[in-house]
Parts: C-alpha cells; structure tokens; sequence
C-alpha cells in the first residue's frame, strides 16, 4: 500500500480542514491549556499532510512498511507502477531484484527494465546495451517509475526505433533513504560508488543476458543522480562510455569525508586538473534553475577532446519532475545513439 497515495493525502486534507474549523469554534470556550491542545491537534495533520506531499514528490517511502522499517531493501519497484504504466502486450516488463555486494558490502534491491526484445526467441540469443538509471536526494528508483513514467518512455522510444532495446537498471545509491551519498564511498560509511560500478555490474553480467564491454554501459541519472552520472563516468571510463544529466551538479552537496569533495569527486576540479577520459557526456538544465544551470554550464564549459559533449537548455521548467519528464526521452535516445547495439552471443 503507498504512503503517499491520492485517498491518504485527500483524508489529510479534509482532517486539517476539520481541525482548523475545531480550533476556530472553541477557541473562546477554552483555558490556556486547551487552547494550546486545540493549536496541537490542528498543526499535527497540517504536518502530517505535508510531509505526504513532499513524499509524493519524491519517492522517498514507497509503503507504510518502508517508512516504519526504515529500510532502502524492502521496497518492492514492480508494486510502485502505477497502473497505466503496467507491462502492455509488446512492451518491456520491470523486474525487482536484490544486488549481494559482494565488493561494497551493500546489499540493495534494484529495479530492471527488460525490453520487450529479451523474452522474445530473437532476443533468446541476443546480449544487451545497459544504462545505469540514478536517482535523485531525496528520492528512490521509484521516483523514476512513479513520477517520470519511464516504463511506458522506454517502450515508447524502442517501439519507434530511437532507441535501441536496452536493459535499464535501476540501483539505489544509498542503504538509508535520508542519508545521501551522492554516488560516492563515505569515509566510515556506505561504500555506494562501489556498489554502483562493481556491484551492479557483477550482478547483471551473471544473471541478466548484457554486453559487458564499456562501449555498451552508460549512466543517467536526475539532480544529484545527474551529478552521479557524470562523476562516475569522469572516474570509471573502462565501464562507462557515456553519460547523461538532467539538472546535474558540478560538484557534490555534501561532505565526503576525505576532502575529495573539494578535489577528486568535485567535477569541475576534475575537468580543470586531469586528463579527460574518452567518454560522451549529454548535460541539460533548465535556464531558471540557478544551482544546475550554475554547475551543469560550468561542466560544459571546461569539458574538453577526448570528452564528446552534447548539451541541452530548456527555458523553464526549474528543478522538477515536469522538467526531467520533457528531458529524458532525447536523454535516453542520445544515450542509446552512444553506446553498442545489441549483439548475437
């Protein structure tokens, strides 16, 4: 059952509304005390409601159970489709596994998207391009199943041949829904680039029938899982041959823990004081959004040969879902146009 679901935020609302109207009709007829109750008891479901909408904005709990139990595992993807984007007679269908990492320590679930190639006796024979999809903080796959419908743009774009059919993994980036790596291994806490770049890998070069070669994986991710696409292709480019941002960073929003922050895992010091690898980069932003206009602008003007770079400006549209939704089918098309095509094993 979703926390965040239309009936539970309408109850909400019509509980505030109730209690506003309570503190209204006795407030006269009560002491201190009371009032002070009655001022309790119409703040408490204004809060409550609130922290509904804000969850609904970004997937961070998927479930009554996930918000109790606290735990990044056991949130179940497939359950988050909402219903018009349930798999459809020819198209992909989403899988929800558990990664054991075995080099991170993390053991996570991540959502996996099957084009509708691969259960086909054509596709029986066939390995897959991969790309990597990350999240946002805060935030969870789910936010890219639930708020950015990319089930049904996956279908849609390999149906009309702009892209290729790809396996498209879906991994958390943190082990704790409010504690944000940015992709990144925490100096005595979640090895998290570990377990997205290995981890990850080694898992679907086992179970999944992929190309394992880097000129067929690449990363995509929104906000600070645009950020993380980019870093992790900058720092592993025999895994990674492109990568695309929606509304990413230059840098990450948080303390790392050796410094690096500042120097290794920062892009744009990365860019001014190593050599460029050879990777593709598609970076995107919104003009009216100050912070990744700042950051993905900056990427793009210190990206240099070897680095192949597209990028793309929208007016408007800020830091949303709205946004990333009108981004990330050219975002996946371009992506596919840079990585390997399928290939008979």
């Amino acid at each position: 059952m979703t926390i965040d679901g239309t009936a539970t935020i309408v109850a909400g609302v019509v509980i505030t509304l109730l209690a506003t109207v309570a503190l209204a009709f006795f407030w006269d007829r009560r002491a201190v005390a009371g009032r002070i109750l009655l001022a309790v008891l119409a703040i408490l479901p204004l809060a409550a409601t609130s922290a509904l909408q804000a969850n609904r904005l970004t997937a961070t709990y998927e479930s009554w159970s996930a918000l109790f139990g606290g735990s990044a595992q056991a949130a179940s993807l497939t359950s988050s489709l909402p219903p018009a984007s349930r798999p459809r007679p020819g198209g992909g269908r989403l899988l929800t596994v558990t990664v054991p990492g075995e080099a991170s320590g993390l053991s996570l679930t991540m959502g996996v998207y099957l084009p509708a190639t691969y259960d086909t006796p054509a596709g029986a024979d066939q390995r897959f391009p991969v790309i990597e999809a990350l999240h946002g903080y805060p935030g969870s796959p789910s936010t890219w199943i639930r708020r950015l419908n990319v089930v049904r743009v996956l279908d849609e774009e390999i149906a009309a041949q702009r892209m290729a059919p790809t396996v498209v993994l879906f991994p958390y980036q943190t082990p704790r829904r409010l504690l944000d790596t940015e992709c990144t291994n925490l100096t005595g806490g979640p090895q998290s680039e570990t377990f997205v770049t290995a981890d990850v890998a080694a898992y679907a070069a086992e179970h999944l029938r992929v190309r394992t070669d880097r000129e067929s994986w690449g990363l995509i991710g929104y906000s600070a899982g645009g950020y993380c696409a980019m870093n992790l292709a900058l720092r592993h480019p025999e895994r990674y041959a492109a990568a695309a941002s929606l509304s990413g960073d230059a840098k990450p929003g948080i303390t790392i823990g050796d410094k690096s922050e500042n120097t290794t895992n920062n892009i744009g010091w990365r860019l001014q004081n190593l050599p460029p690898p050879r990777i593709a980069l598609y970076v995107s932003w919104a003009a009216d959004d100050s912070q990744s206009r700042t950051g993905s602008s900056l990427v793009a003007r210190l990206a240099r040969p070897p680095i192949a770079l597209t990028t793309a400006e929208l007016a408007r549209g800020g830091h949303s879902h709205a946004l990333w939704r009108r981004m990330e089918a050219p975002a996946f098309d371009w992506l596919s146009a840079h990585l390997a095509r399928p290939r008979t094993a």
